[in-house]
Protein backbone atom coordinates (compact mmCIF):
# COMPACT_ATOMS: atom_id res chain seq x y z
CA UNK A 1 0.00 0.00 0.00
CA UNK A 2 1.47 3.13 -1.21
CA UNK A 3 0.74 7.02 -0.14
CA UNK A 4 2.87 9.11 -2.05
CA UNK A 5 3.78 12.82 -1.62
CA UNK A 6 0.80 14.07 -2.95
CA UNK A 7 0.43 15.96 -6.25
CA UNK A 8 -1.84 15.92 -9.59
CA UNK A 9 -1.78 12.13 -10.16
CA UNK A 10 -3.51 9.40 -7.44
CA UNK A 11 -0.72 9.16 -4.83
CA UNK A 12 -2.32 6.68 -2.64
CA UNK A 13 -3.16 2.90 -3.50
CA UNK A 14 -2.80 -0.64 -3.15
CA UNK A 15 -1.43 -3.69 -5.59
CA UNK A 16 -0.98 -6.78 -5.14
CA UNK A 17 2.64 -8.63 -6.44
CA UNK A 18 3.75 -12.20 -6.29
CA UNK A 19 6.66 -14.20 -7.62
CA UNK A 20 6.71 -17.73 -8.13
CA UNK A 21 10.17 -19.82 -9.08
CA UNK A 22 10.54 -23.00 -10.10
CA UNK A 23 14.55 -24.35 -9.77
CA UNK A 24 15.75 -27.87 -11.30
CA UNK A 25 19.06 -28.72 -10.22
CA UNK A 26 21.31 -31.40 -11.12
CA UNK A 27 24.70 -31.83 -9.30
CA UNK A 28 28.02 -34.44 -10.05
CA UNK A 29 31.35 -34.24 -7.83
CA UNK A 30 33.05 -32.08 -10.29
CA UNK A 31 29.93 -30.16 -12.08
CA UNK A 32 26.39 -29.50 -11.78
CA UNK A 33 23.51 -27.85 -13.60
CA UNK A 34 21.04 -25.79 -12.11
CA UNK A 35 17.67 -23.85 -14.07
CA UNK A 36 15.25 -21.55 -13.18
CA UNK A 37 11.92 -19.96 -14.07
CA UNK A 38 10.31 -16.90 -13.23
CA UNK A 39 6.73 -16.39 -13.31
CA UNK A 40 5.66 -12.38 -11.79
CA UNK A 41 2.20 -11.36 -11.52
CA UNK A 42 1.37 -7.82 -11.03
CA UNK A 43 -2.44 -7.19 -10.12
CA UNK A 44 -4.49 -4.17 -9.80
CA UNK A 45 -1.77 -1.89 -11.03
CA UNK A 46 -2.78 1.88 -10.56
CA UNK A 47 -3.67 3.18 -13.49
CA UNK A 48 -3.56 7.44 -12.77
CA UNK A 49 -0.41 7.33 -10.85
CA UNK A 50 1.78 9.21 -13.49
CA UNK A 51 2.32 12.90 -13.07
CA UNK A 52 4.25 15.24 -15.79
CA UNK A 53 7.36 16.06 -14.53
CA UNK A 54 8.78 17.15 -12.47
CA UNK A 55 6.59 14.90 -10.09
CA UNK A 56 6.61 11.76 -11.80
CA UNK A 57 6.16 8.55 -10.94
CA UNK A 58 4.19 8.22 -7.61
CA UNK A 59 5.66 4.99 -6.42
CA UNK A 60 6.77 1.82 -7.27
CA UNK A 61 2.74 0.68 -8.55
CA UNK A 62 3.24 3.54 -11.34
CA UNK A 63 6.42 2.11 -12.15
CA UNK A 64 5.31 -1.27 -13.08
CA UNK A 65 2.03 0.35 -14.69
CA UNK A 66 4.30 2.24 -16.84
CA UNK A 67 6.69 -0.36 -18.07
CA UNK A 68 4.12 -3.19 -18.90
CA UNK A 69 1.81 -1.25 -21.70
CA UNK A 70 0.05 0.61 -19.11
CA UNK A 71 -1.76 -2.92 -18.03
CA UNK A 72 -3.49 -3.00 -15.07
CA UNK A 73 -2.70 -6.55 -14.56
CA UNK A 74 0.54 -8.04 -15.91
CA UNK A 75 2.42 -11.56 -15.97
CA UNK A 76 5.04 -13.54 -17.61
CA UNK A 77 6.97 -16.81 -17.53
CA UNK A 78 10.51 -16.29 -18.52
CA UNK A 79 14.18 -17.79 -17.43
CA UNK A 80 15.95 -17.19 -14.38
CA UNK A 81 18.64 -18.61 -14.30
CA UNK A 82 20.16 -21.49 -16.71
CA UNK A 83 24.06 -22.09 -15.63
CA UNK A 84 26.58 -24.79 -15.25
CA UNK A 85 29.50 -24.99 -12.54
CA UNK A 86 32.36 -26.58 -12.71
CA UNK A 87 34.67 -26.98 -8.91
CA UNK A 88 36.83 -29.19 -7.20
CA UNK A 89 35.75 -31.49 -4.70
CA UNK A 90 36.19 -29.06 -1.70
CA UNK A 91 36.31 -25.67 -0.83
CA UNK A 92 39.76 -24.54 -2.06
CA UNK A 93 41.20 -24.31 -5.59
CA UNK A 94 38.99 -22.94 -8.79
CA UNK A 95 35.33 -22.92 -9.94
CA UNK A 96 33.68 -21.34 -13.07
CA UNK A 97 29.90 -20.42 -13.17
CA UNK A 98 28.35 -19.90 -16.79
CA UNK A 99 25.24 -18.73 -18.03
CA UNK A 100 22.49 -16.90 -16.90
CA UNK A 101 22.42 -16.59 -13.11
CA UNK A 102 22.32 -14.31 -10.41
CA UNK A 103 25.22 -11.62 -8.91
CA UNK A 104 25.52 -9.97 -5.57
CA UNK A 105 29.09 -7.83 -5.03
CA UNK A 106 30.05 -7.88 -1.66
CA UNK A 107 28.65 -11.22 -0.76
CA UNK A 108 31.37 -13.11 -2.66
CA UNK A 109 32.34 -15.07 1.40
CA UNK A 110 29.81 -15.57 4.15
CA UNK A 111 31.85 -15.31 7.53
CA UNK A 112 31.26 -17.49 10.21
CA UNK A 113 30.79 -14.47 13.16
CA UNK A 114 27.20 -13.78 13.13
CA UNK A 115 27.36 -10.01 13.31
CA UNK A 116 29.56 -9.87 10.18
CA UNK A 117 26.94 -11.97 8.29
CA UNK A 118 23.80 -9.76 9.05
CA UNK A 119 26.32 -6.69 8.07
CA UNK A 120 27.31 -8.13 4.82
CA UNK A 121 23.46 -9.19 4.00
CA UNK A 122 22.15 -5.82 5.64
CA UNK A 123 24.77 -2.93 4.52
CA UNK A 124 27.54 -4.57 2.47
CA UNK A 125 25.89 -6.60 -0.19
CA UNK A 126 24.76 -4.92 -3.66
CA UNK A 127 25.78 -1.68 -3.12
CA UNK A 128 26.79 -1.15 -7.15
CA UNK A 129 25.97 -4.85 -8.20
CA UNK A 130 22.81 -6.31 -7.25
CA UNK A 131 19.35 -8.21 -8.76
CA UNK A 132 17.10 -5.64 -7.85
CA UNK A 133 15.37 -8.46 -5.79
CA UNK A 134 12.71 -5.98 -3.51
CA UNK A 135 10.70 -5.89 -7.16
CA UNK A 136 8.99 -8.76 -7.76
CA UNK A 137 11.17 -9.30 -11.32
CA UNK A 138 14.47 -8.41 -10.31
CA UNK A 139 17.22 -8.97 -12.57
CA UNK A 140 20.05 -11.61 -13.55
CA UNK A 141 23.45 -11.43 -15.52
CA UNK A 142 23.90 -13.30 -18.33
CA UNK A 143 28.07 -14.43 -18.92
CA UNK A 144 30.32 -16.07 -16.38
CA UNK A 145 31.60 -15.98 -12.83
CA UNK A 146 35.11 -17.23 -11.92
CA UNK A 147 36.59 -17.75 -8.65
CA UNK A 148 40.07 -19.20 -6.78
CA UNK A 149 40.54 -20.04 -3.08
CA UNK A 150 43.29 -19.90 -1.34
CA UNK A 151 43.25 -19.94 2.36
CA UNK A 152 40.56 -18.18 3.96
CA UNK A 153 40.85 -15.55 0.77
CA UNK A 154 39.00 -15.50 -2.50
CA UNK A 155 39.19 -13.86 -5.75
CA UNK A 156 36.13 -13.60 -7.70
CA UNK A 157 35.73 -12.25 -11.16
CA UNK A 158 32.16 -11.16 -13.12
CA UNK A 159 31.74 -10.77 -16.87
CA UNK A 160 27.98 -10.49 -17.25
CA UNK A 161 25.24 -8.38 -19.47
CA UNK A 162 22.83 -7.71 -16.95
CA UNK A 163 19.00 -8.62 -18.22
CA UNK A 164 15.97 -7.33 -18.94
CA UNK A 165 13.29 -7.05 -15.75
CA UNK A 166 12.68 -5.44 -12.39
CA UNK A 167 9.52 -3.57 -13.23
CA UNK A 168 8.72 -4.82 -16.53
CA UNK A 169 7.46 -8.58 -16.44
CA UNK A 170 9.62 -9.33 -19.39
CA UNK A 171 13.03 -10.68 -18.32
CA UNK A 172 13.68 -12.48 -21.36
CA UNK A 173 16.57 -10.05 -23.29
CA UNK A 174 19.44 -7.87 -22.99
CA UNK A 175 19.65 -4.02 -22.27
CA UNK A 176 22.75 -3.35 -24.06
CA UNK A 177 24.99 -2.69 -21.60
CA UNK A 178 27.65 -4.49 -19.82
CA UNK A 179 29.68 -5.22 -16.80
CA UNK A 180 33.28 -6.40 -15.40
CA UNK A 181 34.09 -6.57 -11.60
CA UNK A 182 37.20 -7.95 -10.03
CA UNK A 183 37.42 -8.50 -6.20
CA UNK A 184 39.98 -10.10 -3.12
CA UNK A 185 38.04 -11.06 0.05
CA UNK A 186 39.79 -12.19 3.13
CA UNK A 187 38.73 -12.71 6.29
CA UNK A 188 40.68 -12.01 9.81
CA UNK A 189 40.38 -13.13 12.99
CA UNK A 190 42.38 -12.08 16.18
CA UNK A 191 41.31 -13.99 19.34
CA UNK A 192 37.44 -13.14 19.76
CA UNK A 193 37.33 -10.58 17.51
CA UNK A 194 36.56 -11.31 13.91
CA UNK A 195 36.87 -8.84 10.76
CA UNK A 196 37.27 -8.58 7.12
CA UNK A 197 38.70 -7.03 4.01
CA UNK A 198 37.31 -6.58 0.16
CA UNK A 199 38.97 -4.63 -2.43
CA UNK A 200 37.28 -4.42 -5.37
CA UNK A 201 37.37 -2.97 -9.38
CA UNK A 202 34.06 -2.33 -11.40
CA UNK A 203 34.27 -1.72 -15.39
CA UNK A 204 30.78 -0.25 -16.33
CA UNK A 205 29.84 0.15 -19.87
CA UNK A 206 26.26 1.49 -21.27
CA UNK A 207 26.22 1.36 -24.89
CA UNK A 208 22.48 2.74 -25.30
CA UNK A 209 21.93 5.71 -26.97
CA UNK A 210 19.93 7.08 -25.09
CA UNK A 211 19.28 10.64 -22.99
CA UNK A 212 21.03 10.57 -19.63
CA UNK A 213 19.75 11.68 -16.54
CA UNK A 214 21.60 14.35 -14.88
CA UNK A 215 21.21 18.24 -14.04
CA UNK A 216 22.50 19.42 -17.35
CA UNK A 217 19.47 21.39 -19.34
CA UNK A 218 17.15 19.57 -21.37
CA UNK A 219 18.55 20.83 -25.19
CA UNK A 220 22.16 19.83 -23.70
CA UNK A 221 21.29 16.47 -22.78
CA UNK A 222 19.36 15.73 -26.11
CA UNK A 223 22.48 16.68 -27.54
CA UNK A 224 24.47 13.66 -25.85
CA UNK A 225 24.09 10.37 -26.53
CA UNK A 226 27.61 9.64 -25.88
CA UNK A 227 28.31 6.21 -23.63
CA UNK A 228 29.12 5.70 -20.61
CA UNK A 229 32.44 3.82 -19.65
CA UNK A 230 32.50 3.78 -15.85
CA UNK A 231 35.34 2.78 -13.86
CA UNK A 232 34.82 1.98 -9.87
CA UNK A 233 37.63 1.12 -7.19
CA UNK A 234 36.92 0.68 -3.72
CA UNK A 235 36.93 -1.60 -1.24
CA UNK A 236 35.05 -2.54 2.78
CA UNK A 237 36.39 -3.66 5.77
CA UNK A 238 34.25 -5.27 8.72
CA UNK A 239 35.03 -5.82 12.43
CA UNK A 240 33.57 -7.04 15.13
CA UNK A 241 34.45 -8.09 18.44
CA UNK A 242 33.59 -7.96 22.68
CA UNK A 243 34.09 -4.83 24.90
CA UNK A 244 33.26 -3.96 28.16
CA UNK A 245 29.64 -4.70 28.54
CA UNK A 246 28.96 -6.31 25.50
CA UNK A 247 30.37 -6.38 21.62
CA UNK A 248 31.01 -3.73 18.89
CA UNK A 249 31.28 -3.48 15.48
CA UNK A 250 32.68 -1.56 13.01
CA UNK A 251 31.75 -1.16 9.28
CA UNK A 252 33.54 1.12 6.78
CA UNK A 253 32.84 1.30 2.62
CA UNK A 254 34.08 3.82 0.39
CA UNK A 255 34.49 3.98 -3.71
CA UNK A 256 35.78 6.24 -6.02
CA UNK A 257 35.33 6.76 -10.14
CA UNK A 258 36.68 8.31 -12.79
CA UNK A 259 35.49 7.29 -16.51
CA UNK A 260 33.48 9.15 -19.18
CA UNK A 261 29.81 10.48 -18.73
CA UNK A 262 28.60 10.90 -22.94
CA UNK A 263 30.89 13.63 -23.70
CA UNK A 264 31.55 14.92 -19.91
CA UNK A 265 34.47 13.52 -17.73
CA UNK A 266 33.28 11.75 -14.67
CA UNK A 267 34.56 11.93 -11.57
CA UNK A 268 32.80 11.20 -7.97
CA UNK A 269 33.19 9.20 -4.89
CA UNK A 270 31.09 8.08 -1.99
CA UNK A 271 31.89 6.53 1.74
CA UNK A 272 29.99 5.34 4.56
CA UNK A 273 31.27 4.83 8.21
CA UNK A 274 29.37 2.98 10.88
CA UNK A 275 29.20 1.29 13.87
CA UNK A 276 26.74 -0.45 16.84
CA UNK A 277 27.20 -1.83 20.06
CA UNK A 278 25.30 -4.88 21.45
CA UNK A 279 24.70 -4.26 25.47
CA UNK A 280 24.86 -7.04 27.76
CA UNK A 281 21.68 -5.99 29.05
CA UNK A 282 17.79 -7.08 28.13
CA UNK A 283 18.97 -9.70 27.22
CA UNK A 284 15.49 -12.08 26.22
CA UNK A 285 15.05 -8.64 23.57
CA UNK A 286 19.38 -9.01 22.39
CA UNK A 287 19.31 -4.97 21.57
CA UNK A 288 21.55 -4.06 18.90
CA UNK A 289 22.22 -0.30 18.46
CA UNK A 290 23.87 1.33 15.01
CA UNK A 291 24.18 4.41 14.23
CA UNK A 292 26.08 5.65 10.75
CA UNK A 293 26.42 8.46 7.71
CA UNK A 294 27.01 7.42 3.98
CA UNK A 295 27.95 10.55 1.72
CA UNK A 296 27.88 10.20 -2.18
CA UNK A 297 28.86 13.16 -4.39
CA UNK A 298 26.86 15.18 -6.58
CA UNK A 299 27.32 17.44 -9.56
CA UNK A 300 27.55 21.44 -8.50
CA UNK A 301 28.35 22.88 -12.06
CA UNK A 302 25.84 21.43 -14.67
CA UNK A 303 27.97 24.05 -17.07
CA UNK A 304 31.23 22.81 -16.80
CA UNK A 305 32.96 19.44 -18.73
CA UNK A 306 32.56 17.33 -15.74
CA UNK A 307 29.59 15.29 -14.11
CA UNK A 308 30.43 14.77 -10.71
CA UNK A 309 27.46 12.35 -9.36
CA UNK A 310 28.32 9.14 -7.88
CA UNK A 311 26.59 6.91 -10.12
CA UNK A 312 25.29 3.52 -8.03
CA UNK A 313 26.02 1.35 -11.28
CA UNK A 314 23.54 -1.67 -11.56
CA UNK A 315 22.33 -1.69 -7.80
CA UNK A 316 20.02 -3.11 -5.28
CA UNK A 317 18.32 0.22 -4.05
CA UNK A 318 16.15 -0.98 -1.26
CA UNK A 319 18.64 -2.28 1.21
CA UNK A 320 19.65 1.25 1.87
CA UNK A 321 16.49 2.86 1.07
CA UNK A 322 13.95 0.82 2.53
CA UNK A 323 11.42 2.75 1.97
CA UNK A 324 12.71 3.24 -1.75
CA UNK A 325 12.12 6.96 -2.88
CA UNK A 326 15.73 7.62 -2.83
CA UNK A 327 19.16 6.14 -3.49
CA UNK A 328 22.84 6.16 -2.82
CA UNK A 329 23.64 9.60 -5.61
CA UNK A 330 23.90 12.65 -4.56
CA UNK A 331 23.15 12.04 -0.86
CA UNK A 332 23.99 12.56 2.70
CA UNK A 333 22.39 10.08 5.09
CA UNK A 334 22.59 9.89 8.87
CA UNK A 335 20.50 7.17 10.77
CA UNK A 336 20.14 5.36 14.03
CA UNK A 337 18.66 2.03 14.27
CA UNK A 338 17.33 -0.24 16.85
CA UNK A 339 17.94 -4.29 16.36
CA UNK A 340 15.31 -6.77 18.66
CA UNK A 341 15.53 -9.98 18.98
CA UNK A 342 13.30 -11.38 21.20
CA UNK A 343 13.35 -14.81 19.57
CA UNK A 344 15.49 -16.50 17.42
CA UNK A 345 12.80 -16.33 15.09
CA UNK A 346 11.92 -12.75 15.44
CA UNK A 347 13.85 -9.77 14.28
CA UNK A 348 12.53 -6.42 14.85
CA UNK A 349 13.94 -3.13 13.17
CA UNK A 350 13.09 0.72 14.18
CA UNK A 351 15.20 3.12 12.84
CA UNK A 352 15.78 6.96 12.03
CA UNK A 353 17.32 8.40 9.22
CA UNK A 354 17.64 12.28 8.34
CA UNK A 355 18.31 12.70 4.32
CA UNK A 356 19.95 15.44 2.62
CA UNK A 357 21.09 16.21 -1.14
CA UNK A 358 24.83 16.61 -1.22
CA UNK A 359 24.64 19.28 -3.83
CA UNK A 360 21.37 21.56 -4.56
CA UNK A 361 22.10 22.27 -7.68
CA UNK A 362 22.08 18.47 -8.30
CA UNK A 363 18.97 16.55 -8.75
CA UNK A 364 17.16 13.88 -6.30
CA UNK A 365 17.45 10.98 -7.39
CA UNK A 366 15.46 7.59 -7.53
CA UNK A 367 16.27 3.90 -9.32
CA UNK A 368 18.95 1.54 -9.38
CA UNK A 369 19.93 0.94 -13.05
CA UNK A 370 19.65 -0.03 -16.16
CA UNK A 371 16.60 -2.74 -17.11
CA UNK A 372 15.73 -2.80 -20.76
CA UNK A 373 17.34 -1.45 -23.88
CA UNK A 374 15.29 1.82 -23.84
CA UNK A 375 15.04 3.18 -20.07
CA UNK A 376 17.99 4.89 -18.80
CA UNK A 377 17.31 3.42 -15.14
CA UNK A 378 17.64 6.65 -12.83
CA UNK A 379 14.76 9.61 -12.41
CA UNK A 380 15.70 12.83 -11.02
CA UNK A 381 13.36 15.60 -10.03
CA UNK A 382 15.32 19.11 -9.66
CA UNK A 383 16.47 20.41 -6.71
CA UNK A 384 16.35 24.02 -6.98
CA UNK A 385 19.36 25.11 -4.52
CA UNK A 386 17.71 23.03 -2.06
CA UNK A 387 19.07 20.44 0.25
CA UNK A 388 17.49 19.01 2.54
CA UNK A 389 14.95 16.01 1.24
CA UNK A 390 13.39 14.02 3.97
CA UNK A 391 12.93 12.59 7.77
CA UNK A 392 12.28 8.64 7.17
CA UNK A 393 11.02 7.08 10.19
CA UNK A 394 10.37 2.90 9.33
CA UNK A 395 9.83 -0.13 11.43
CA UNK A 396 10.29 -3.59 9.91
CA UNK A 397 9.59 -7.03 11.50
CA UNK A 398 10.85 -10.59 9.63
CA UNK A 399 9.52 -13.70 11.54
CA UNK A 400 10.49 -17.19 10.75
CA UNK A 401 7.96 -19.58 11.15
CA UNK A 402 9.57 -22.72 10.03
CA UNK A 403 12.81 -23.47 7.48
CA UNK A 404 10.42 -22.99 4.71
CA UNK A 405 8.02 -20.54 5.58
CA UNK A 406 8.28 -16.62 6.59
CA UNK A 407 6.95 -13.54 6.98
CA UNK A 408 7.60 -10.05 6.73
CA UNK A 409 6.31 -6.35 7.59
CA UNK A 410 7.47 -2.87 6.73
CA UNK A 411 5.74 0.21 7.47
CA UNK A 412 7.61 3.51 6.20
CA UNK A 413 6.86 7.39 6.97
CA UNK A 414 8.56 9.80 4.72
CA UNK A 415 8.16 13.76 6.16
CA UNK A 416 9.64 16.08 3.41
CA UNK A 417 11.71 18.84 3.54
CA UNK A 418 12.67 21.47 1.32
CA UNK A 419 13.34 19.70 -1.65
CA UNK A 420 10.58 17.45 -1.94
CA UNK A 421 7.99 20.80 -0.35
CA UNK A 422 8.93 22.52 -3.64
CA UNK A 423 7.55 19.61 -5.99
CA UNK A 424 4.92 18.25 -4.11
CA UNK A 425 2.73 21.87 -2.44
CA UNK A 426 0.08 20.13 -1.78
CA UNK A 427 1.42 17.57 0.96
CA UNK A 428 5.13 16.40 1.36
CA UNK A 429 4.38 13.15 3.36
CA UNK A 430 4.55 9.45 2.36
CA UNK A 431 4.29 6.10 3.86
CA UNK A 432 4.25 2.77 2.61
CA UNK A 433 3.21 0.01 4.18
CA UNK A 434 3.39 -4.10 3.31
CA UNK A 435 3.00 -7.41 4.27
CA UNK A 436 5.10 -10.22 2.34
CA UNK A 437 5.17 -13.89 2.64
CA UNK A 438 7.41 -16.72 1.22
CA UNK A 439 6.97 -20.19 1.33
CA UNK A 440 9.79 -22.53 -0.23
CA UNK A 441 9.61 -26.64 -1.21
Amino acid sequence: MWDWFEGTADNAYAFSGNLMRLRLDYKQPLWDWSMELAAPVLLGLPDNALAPPPQGASGMGANYFADNARRRNAGMVFLKNFYVSFHGRGPQGHSLQLGRLEFADGAELTPENPTLVALKNTRIRERLIGTFGFTHVGRSFDGLVYAYRAGHGRLTFLAAAPTRGVFQTDGWGWTRTGVGYLSWTQPMTAGKSAAELRLFAIQYHDWRRLVKTDNRSASERRTDLGKLRISTIGGHYLHAGPVPGGAADLLVWGAWQTGRWGRLDHRAWAIALEGGYQPNVLARLKPWIRAGIFASTGDADPSDSRHGTFFQLLSTPRLYARFPFFNLMNLEDGFVELVLRPHRKLTMRPSLHGLRLREGQDLWYVGGGAYNPWTFGYVGRPAQGARSLATLYDFSADLSLSASFTLGAYFGLAQGKSVITAIYPQRARATLFFLEANYRF
